[in-house]
């Protein structure tokens, strides 16, 4: 049984448990994310290199929408919060449509708050069967466990951390992993 308390970020040590190892490289890539994403008025939100379409605003509601989906909605079960009643996910490009719209200071809290309901739904997981729990993903049609929810929203962030250290760095230079870089 773990001690660590998965409603919070959890730090990586060298050595872990599956819980510990699984939620502090989720953490982790979401800090790193936030540092990218983080500081940056409107219109930088907005910048984007050419040819793609990618802004550091679209990345900011992309990764909310997912951790809502993911883990409010098909992990927990609860359908997704009041947030995104304003957006039909089910329209095309509906996120691409919207985020010009959106302030950097509503794209983090919209984040942010994804963040703590997925750590929370994760937490009730882990509290009924472990990495076990299993929840019906509709756009799989299979049933999932949770450690293939937190794998999937690693593998999310991996990729889209990515496109945000391009796009950063293009804004105002900064590059690195991680804000003790040196920033």
């Amino acid at each position: 049984m773990t001690t660590t308390d998965v409603t919070r970020p959890v730090e990586m040590t060298p050595v872990m448990d599956e819980t510990g190892t699984l939620l502090s490289t989720l953490d982790r890539i979401r800090r790193t994310f936030a540092w990218k994403c983080g500081g940056l008025t409107d219109e930088q939100l907005r910048q984007r290199l050419e040819p793609s379409r990618i802004t550091l605003g679209w990345l900011l509601k992309h990764a909310a929408f997912y951790e809502d989906h993911y883990f409010t909605a098909i992990l927990a079960g609860k359908g997704y919060p009041e947030v995104w009643a304003q957006y039909d996910p089910r329209q095309a490009d509906w996120d691409w449509k919207t985020e010009a719209d959106d302030t950097a200071d509503g794209l983090m809290a919209l984040w942010e708050g994804a963040v703590a309901r997925s750590r929370q739904s994760i937490a009730d997981a882990l509290g009924r069967d472990g990495w076990d729990t299993l929840a019906t993903n509709p756009d799989w049609q299979v049933e999932a466990n949770a450690r293939r929810y937190v794998a999937d929203m690693i593998e999310e962030y991996a990729r889209h951390t990515g496109h945000a250290d391009l796009i950063r760095e293009s804004i105002d230079g900064l590059v690195g992993e991680d804000p003790r870089d040196g920033e």
